[in-house]
Parts: structure tokens; C-alpha cells; sequence
């Protein structure tokens, strides 16, 4: 289990900028929609941007952190 609090912090370090909002789907601190918002997705696919919002988590998507639903996106001018 992790807490909103520490998927954001992990977020944060990796991605400084990134704007980020958790919803706890099942309140159960193990299923999450995330939305990451970040100048540092420009240039990126889709799927890129997932990679590095993963990457940020340190493997803990599928073992302490069961699911996590993603969405990304660069911010708004």
C-alpha cells in the first residue's frame, strides 16, 4: 500500500514541475487514477510519458502499488 502522499512525492522528485492530481479509486490506498501534468513530456508519446511517470515510482506499480491509472498530458498555455 502507498499513500497519495508518497506517490506524489516520488512523482515530484523525478518530474520537479509536474502538476499532479490522485484520486484513491477504492479507498484502499492501492488503486489509483493518477493525472501528471509536466513540461517535461514535451516531445514524448504517449507512452514515453507514461514510461518516465513509472519510472518515478521505482517498481512499485504491480507490487506495493497494485494499480495505477494514468493519465498525462503537457500543461496548458
Amino acid at each position: 500500500m502507498m499513500t497519495a502522499e508518497e506517490i506524489e512525492r516520488l512523482i515530484k522528485e523525478a518530474l520537479p514541475d509536474a502538476r499532479i492530481e490522485l484520486t484513491d479509486l477504492r479507498g484502499d490506498g492501492d488503486h489509483y487514477a493518477a493525472y501528471v501534468e509536466s513540461n517535461a513530456f514535451a516531445g514524448k508519446t504517449r507512452v514515453q510519458q507514461h514510461q518516465m511517470v513509472y519510472a518515478a515510482l521505482q517498481g512499485r506499480v504491480g507490487g506495493v502499488l497494485h494499480a495505477l491509472g494514468l493519465t498525462t498530458a503537457l500543461p496548458k498555455s
